[in-house]
């Protein structure tokens, strides 16, 4: 880590993250690990050495930020599976996640994200998917890609937004692919977003197939981080069976953002939490 300073290769990334959207950074110091779980409870590091070093890494890559309907606003976010949760569609779950940019229903969505290993499943068999968006569109047809750049899809809220509330309109309409046809930008959740129109539920169809055929499983070993381009690539996770046991898979995750409209910045007063949606609702 050379003195506690983040690594060269994530300024570089910062600058261009490529057509593949993810840098891979390894020997990382976790320190010392509880176990995963307490009679099944999920583990929790606060001021752990690891915190430090994450947010060293977000803030070289922009500033890190938690969202005030997510998790409560925390900024490290701890990725283990929580006994009950098996089937949900998020971090505290064990079955398959598929691709998806994070907070794909916010408008103020995170531009990169990170997660360090700190322990691997008990098989060594739960990898972490990442596919560039840029290179599943150069698999798909002229047709396609056309009616992806169209505003005919909306994205549900994660479940991670939405837990003990009411139901909430999903965000759209917005395009999937949007900016420089040469450099595009991805917004999609295979989970979230759907489409409002027969070729748009097709484009999905075959953008989520494309993805398959570029993706890149990474299986992180303990001091393993990986960052993705959440504007550049979609991410996801194959299943895993939980033992409950202390020695469950157990990641930890930040976002960053790279620049926030001044009226959210005053808004957050100084802090690093984004305001709930509705706060900031008319910025947009």
């Amino acid at each position: 880590m050379n003195g506690g300073k983040p690594p060269v290769a994530l300024a570089e990334f910062a600058r261009d993250s490529g057509r593949e959207g993810f840098l891979l950074l390894r020997g990382l110091p976790i320190g010392e690990i509880p176990p995963t779980h307490v009679d099944g409870r999920p583990a929790t590091l606060a001021g752990h050495p690891t915190d430090d070093l994450l947010r060293g890494f977000a803030d070289a890559l922009g500033t890190m930020v938690g969202y005030a309907e997510e998790k409560g606003g925390a900024l490290v976010h701890e990725v283990q599976p929580v006994p009950g949760d098996e089937a949900r569609i998020e971090n505290s779950g064990s079955v398959a996640f598929d691709f998806h940019t994070e907070n794909v229903h916010h408008p103020l969505r995170p531009d990169y994200l990170g997660l360090i290993c700190l322990r691997q499943d008990h098989l060594g068999v739960a990898a972490t998917r990442v596919a560039s968006g840029r290179n599943a569109l150069e698999l798909l047809d002229p047709a396609t890609a056309a009616t992806l750049r169209q505003p005919v899809f909306h994205s549900n809220h994660p479940t991670s937004f939405t837990r003990g509330g009411a139901e909430v309109a999903p965000a759209g309409p917005h395009p999937v692919f949007y900016g420089d046809p040469a450099r595009p930008f991805l917004r999609f959740n295979s989970h979230n977003t759907f489409a409002v129109t027969p070729a748009g539920r097709a484009a999905l169809v075959r953008l989520a197939e494309a993805l398959e055929e570029v993706c890149h499983d990474v299986l992180l070993e303990p001091g393993d981080c990986v960052i993705v381009d959440n504007t550049v690539a979609a991410h996801g996770r194959t299943a895993f069976v939980p033992r409950y046991d202390g020695r469950d898979r157990w990641l930890r995750r930040f976002y960053s953002v790279r620049s926030f409209p001044r009226v959210v910045q005053d808004m957050m007063a100084g802090s690093r939490v984004i305001p709930a949606l509705g706060d900031i609702r008319g910025v947009w």
